[in-house]
């Protein structure tokens, strides 16, 4: 387990979806009102980037089917996805956005 450095630091602002790949997992960083959250990118319903989606307050939206999930932990808030993507834990630091891989 490691804390990998994905993107320079502001890189994700409030509001926004940031895709980036730490030691060969894709994943999106959301940025809720300032706090930072990191999901597995890829929907769980169906192949498809979450990065591509739709920060909306703290859910998530994909754009391919509309399944939402909650960027804080994970689960699956909208039908059609019914199991939780993976969540990382995510900081910001002076010099850069780094994510916790397993």
């Amino acid at each position: 387990m490691s804390w990998v450095r994905v993107a320079d630091p502001g890189a994700c602002p409030a509001g926004s979806l940031l895709a980036v790949e730490a030691e060969g997992e894709r994943i999106v960083v959301a940025n809720v009102d300032g706090v930072l959250y990191a999901l597995e990118d890829q929907c769980s319903h169906a192949e498809f980037a979450l990065s591509q989606g739709e920060l909306e307050g703290s859910e998530l939206e994909c754009t391919l089917h509309g399944a939402r999930f909650d960027v804080c932990t994970g689960r699956a808030t909208r039908l059609p996805a019914v199991r939780p993507v993976r969540s990382f834990e995510v900081e910001e630091r002076e010099d850069g956005i780094y994510v916790h891989t397993e």
